[in-house]
Formats: structure tokens, sequence, C-alpha cells
């Protein structure tokens, strides 16, 4: 009887503390982060599925390279968004909701405006991407990149309230409802066009599901009178934010130019038969840069923190690199050995053919995952002016891949070259002790002598 007594007290201890834990921030950032994983993986599947039901993959991934390069607006506008919201700049309650509709008016003129454009430029888009007989679908990129950003707003302010539940429903959503969507617009006859459309109907679908979320919360909110409206200067206004997230824009669109922009060039320089394994190569060794995007969520917090306090943060960084480093290097290893294989199992036989691709590829991209990590702790040491190194690379390698031998292995080595000298660049600059810090330190020092 006693060993039952103990037993369910427990039990019933337990059970208190995950209810806690789960209210917690630290429960709320541990869902998100495991939703951010579920998402990669249910990623992974959908291009194992369309690398399988689409005949040219080398175009379909041509054109989700273009449109990653558009989301990065979103990407960094959900973060402004959601530390404006935590802050209360947005409002709160029925003024939050005001604030929104605002920005979707604005963001509404501007997406009608971009979709005409895309339309009547769809065939010089089509070209550019490496896909002529797909103008349609390049002219889906821009409007679906709108979207995009519109549901990373939504995401945003669904993070500054807390509701980091719905924000991991929707991302988890997001890869779910591209699979279906893009899946059975492919099989009924669409093709490449109906497996990229589906991205822009799961953006529509998690954009409709945030705005309910978000409104049945804040109106619920605005009745019960727990939250008075916000004092003070005004909300900020859509493009005031766009503003202030601009050093982010420019620092995430150019490291999406380094992680995608070989994919185009590769529909342009090579057959479709080649194109479309060299794609798959391509996505098979980007796997750590899913680790790195995991460490960063780390980095940028404590990096931030220790700055405050005049501490030195290069240690964070290094530690960082470390756990990409030592997940690349079984990866590295079945690459060495093993490529035609995965790559056989996984995508098919018929995409094996450019396996030589593999590994210097996956040491490129884990190149580029350092550098990854190099840009965030960067940006949150408030340092930008490393961002010009980068973008000059971003902006020569496709010439630098055009003039590359016509081999996959080749082609892939070019890449490598490429990322390895940005993350020289970057580690170059971030490793150095700025001056700012310095001073800091010197100051600290004073003050702690002087006590």
């Amino acid at each position: 009887m006693k060993l039952a007594t103990v037993g369910r007290t427990m039990l019933e201890r337990n059970q208190r503390r995950l209810g806690q834990l789960r209210g917690s921030d630290t429960g709320k950032a541990a869902g998100l982060a495991g939703a951010m994983i579920v998402n990669n993986v249910i990623a992974l599947i959908v291009s194992i599925v369309f690398a399988r039901v689409v005949s040219d993959y080398g175009a379909l991934a041509a054109l989700l390279s273009y449109l990653v390069i558009l989301t990065v607006a979103g990407q960094a506008m959900q973060v402004a968004t959601a530390r404006e919201g935590v802050l209360g700049k947005l409002g709160r309650g029925d003024d939050l909701l005001a604030t929104l509709d605002r920005w979707g008016r604005s963001m509404l003129i501007f997406g009608v405006a971009a979709t005409v454009v895309s339309v009547l430029a769809r065939q010089p888009l089509a070209d550019a991407i490496g896909v002529r007989h797909q103008a349609w679908a390049a002219a889906v990129g821009i409007p679906a990149g709108c979207i995009y950003l519109w549901l990373c707003v939504l995401r945003g302010a669904l993070q500054g309230v807390g509701d980091y539940r719905s924000v991991g429903i929707s991302l988890v959503g997001e890869q779910t409802s591209r699979l279906i969507a893009g899946t059975l617009l492919a099989e009924f006859g669409l093709g490449i066009s109906g497996a990229y459309i589906g991205s822009l109907v799961a953006y529509v679908a998690m954009a409709a599901y945030c705005t309910v979320r978000l409104r049945g919360s804040q109106r619920t909110v605005g009745a019960t009178g727990r939250v008075a409206a916000a004092s003070g200067p005004p909300p900020i206004t859509l493009w005031s934010e766009v503003r202030a997230a601009g050093v982010a824009i420019v620092a995430l669109g150019i490291i999406q130019l380094l992680q995608n922009v070989d994919l185009i060039t590769a529909k342009h320089r090579f057959d479709d038969r080649i194109a479309s394994s060299y794609a798959v190569a391509a996505v098979a060794a980007k796997v750590l840069i899913w680790v790195a995007m995991g460490a960063s969520f780390h980095v940028v917090p404590e990096t931030a923190r220790l700055r405050s306090e005049g501490a030195d943060a290069r240690p964070v960084l290094l530690k960082a690199l470390a756990i990409v480093l030592v997940c690349a290097l079984p990866c590295m290893a079945i690459y060495a050995v093993a490529a035609h294989p995965l790559l056989s199992i996984v995508f098919g036989p018929r995409r094996a053919i450019a396996s030589s691709s593999l590994l210097p590829l996956g040491a490129a991209f884990t190149m580029l995952a350092a550098t990854y990590l190099a840009v965030q702790y960067m940006l949150a040491m408030h340092r930008i002016w490393f961002l010009a190194g980068i973008a000059v690379l971003a902006i020569a390698e496709p010439f630098l891949l055009v003039a590359a031998p016509l081999r996959p292995a080749a082609f892939a080595g070019v890449v490598l070259g490429v990322q390895a000298a940005g993350a020289l660049i970057t580690y170059a600059i971030a490793l150095r002790r700025s001056a700012e810090t310095r001073s800091e330190q010197s100051e600290l020092g004073l003050t702690v002598v002087g006590r």
C-alpha cells in the first residue's frame, strides 16, 4: 500500500511538473523547435516524393530555389514581428487586430501589383530560372512569396502573444499541405506546375489557419478585458517594420543565394536528366544546414546576452560550429563510400547518375552551415559590414558556375570553392575581437578596479 501511495504521489508530482514545463517559456520554445524538426523531416519527404512523381525534377528544384529566395523577407519579418509583438508595439487585443488589418490592406495592394508584374514578366522569369516551358509556374513565384510574407507576419504575431502551439501546428501543416496538394496536382495532370503550386496552396491554407487562431484569441482577450488598450505612440506601420528588418533580410537573402543559385545554374548548364540528378544530390547534401539552424537558436540569444555583459561571445560560436562539424563527419563518410546506393534507394536509380557530386556538395553545404552560424553570430553582435564580402561571392557564384566544367562533380567542386571562401571570410571577421568589445571590457575592468 505504501509503495502504491508513493507511486501515485510521484506520478502526480511528475504530471504537475510536466504541466508547468509545457506552460513555461522553455516548454513553448522546445515545442516550437520540435515542430521545426518535424517540418524539416516532412520537407525531406516532400522532396523524395516529388523526385519520384515529377519527370523533370531539375526544373522543379530550380523553381523551388527561386521561391526560397523570395521567402527571405518573410523569415526576417517573422522574427521582427514577434519581437515587436512581445513588446506591445503592435497593440493588444483589438488594437493588435486593427494593426494587422492595416498591414493586411497594405500587403494586399502590394501583392496585387507584384502579381501583375509577375504575370507580365512570366517568360523572362522562366528563362532566367531555366524553365522556359514553365512560364506560368514561374509567374506563381512572386505572388506565393507575398502570401508567404503575410503568413510569416501572422506567425510572428502569434509568437508575440505567446501562442507557440499554433505556430508549430502551422509549420507542420505547411509541409503536410504542400505534400498533399502538390502530389495530387502533379498526379492529376499538372506535373511540375502542380507540384510547385502545392506550395502556394499550403501558404494560403496556413495563413487562413493563423488568421482564425489569432482573431479568436485576441477577441477573447478584448472581450474579457484582461488587457487594456496600449497607451503611448501608435503601433508601427508595416513598411517601417520592413525597414527595421532590412539588415536581416539582406543577410538571409545572401545566404539563400549561396544555398540555391547552383540549382538554377545547373538547370541552365545540364540536360534534364543530369540536372534532376544533381538536384536530388543537393537536397541530400543540405542536411547540415538544418543542424546549423537549430544551433542558431542558442547562438543568437546567448551571443546577445554576452555582448550586453561585455564578455567574449566567440566560444558560443565555436561550440555551435563544433556541433555542426561532429554531425558532418558521419555524413561525409556516407557520401564518400555510399553516394550512389544512397541516392538510388531514396530517390530512385534514375536520379543517382550525378552521385559523384554528393561528396563535394556535402562538404560545400557544411561550409555554408558554418557560414550561416557566423552570420547569425555577427548579426547578434550588431556587425553588418561583413555582408559585403559574402555578397560579392553570392554575385560571383553563378558566373563561376557558368564557366565550370560540364561534369556534376567538377560543377559541385566550384560550389565547394565558393562556400569555402565564404566560410573563411566570415570566420576571419567573426573571430576577430572587435574594438567595441574591447572597449566594453576595458570599461568593465576599470569599474571593477574602481570599486
